[in-house]
């Protein structure tokens, strides 16, 4: 479990980069607080955080829950790849919001993936 709960830590330090980079972007592109919008690059900033927090909700229980059905090792190397998602995410569409897909892909199939492996776990439990 160990490697799961490093893939935890991992993405949590991988969010609260992606929220300094906000604050740093509310600096540079002079966006005062509370507001999130008013500069196009700002937002996309903004919008890479938030949608992180809105994976993450998922990805974490995901990923621990799955852990206790499959081998561990298995669950948190489809966690590193959410990990390395995110990474790609976060350059693509703050480079280019279009450009995004390949990022969102490599975030939302292995939570799928964790997803899935839950539910047939949950199954085989009964058979």
């Amino acid at each position: 479990m160990n490697l799961v709960y490093l893939i935890i830590v991992l993405v949590a330090v991988q969010f609260i980069f992606f929220g300094m980079m906000v604050g740093k972007a509310r600096e540079q592109y002079n966006i005062k607080a509370p507001a999130i919008t008013g500069n196009e690059h700002f937002e996309r900033y903004f919008r890479v955080h938030a949608n992180t927090l809105e994976q993450l909700i998922i990805f974490i229980p995901a990923l621990l829950i799955s852990a206790q059905f499959w081998n561990p090792a298995i669950m948190a190397a489809i966690g590193f790849i959410f990990f390395i998602g995110r990474i790609i995410f976060y350059k693509k569409y703050i480079a280019d919001p279009a450009k995004r897909s390949l990022g969102f892909g490599l975030t939302i199939m292995p939570t799928m993936i964790l997803l899935l492996a839950i539910f047939v776990g949950i199954l085989k439990s009964f058979f």
